[in-house]
């Protein structure tokens, strides 16, 4: 198994990082409490490098691979990981807030207790991802696949969705979203 070698300074004391690390290849790399804040790794390979509570606020990720990745604890506000792959990663406790998450991969991921108040998940896959706890309040869940995702209609009910929004069959969408379900979409047979 081959281990990439970091770009920067491996004492703790003097972390200086890269600016750019597009397309970096940083799989398996151990980043725990690194700050990379606004640094560009689009299209870099993070996948399975623990970033356990590293802070990457405004950081770039678009399409970036971050498969079975830890992100515990991992500060992601207002980053861009649009079409990145998190499939199978640990972003339990995670901040997520306002972070760009447009037709991202989140197949499988633990999202217990992360913080995705006002992300934009828009055809998001959220299949078989768990969302138990999270805060999703104001995030944006137009056109994701939430059909096999663990949430409960509490913790769905503050976010925005859509008619394109696939939901849980035990889960329905919340009043505000102006969703009509089955039900409201047949005709009553006293007013044909």
């Amino acid at each position: 198994m081959s281990i990439a070698r970091a770009p920067w300074n491996s004492s703790r004391e003097n972390l200086s990082i890269e600016p750019n690390l597009v397309r970096a290849d940083l799989s398996r790399a151990e980043l725990l409490e690194t700050d990379l804040s606004s640094v560009a790794l689009t299209g870099a390979d993070l996948s399975e490098a623990d970033l356990s509570e590293a802070n990457l606020p405004g950081t770039k990720l678009v399409r970036a691979d971050l498969s079975r990745a830890d992100l515990p604890g991992t500060n992601l506000s207002e980053a861009n990981l649009s079409r990145a792959d998190l499939s199978e990663a640990d972003l339990m406790n995670a901040n997520l807030q306002s972070t760009n998450l447009l037709r991202a991969i989140l197949f499988r991921a633990d999202l217990v207790r992360a913080d995705l108040s006002g992300a934009d998940l828009m055809w998001a896959d959220l299949s078989e991802a768990d969302l138990s706890k999270a805060i999703l309040v104001d995030a944006i869940l137009s056109g994701a696949d939430l059909s096999t995702a663990s949430l409960t209609q509490e913790e769905l009910e503050p976010a925005a969705g859509d008619e394109n929004t696939r939901l849980p069959p035990d889960l329905n969408p919340p009043a505000h979203w102006g969703v009509k379900t089955d039900e409201q979409r047949e005709i009553p047979r006293s007013s044909r």
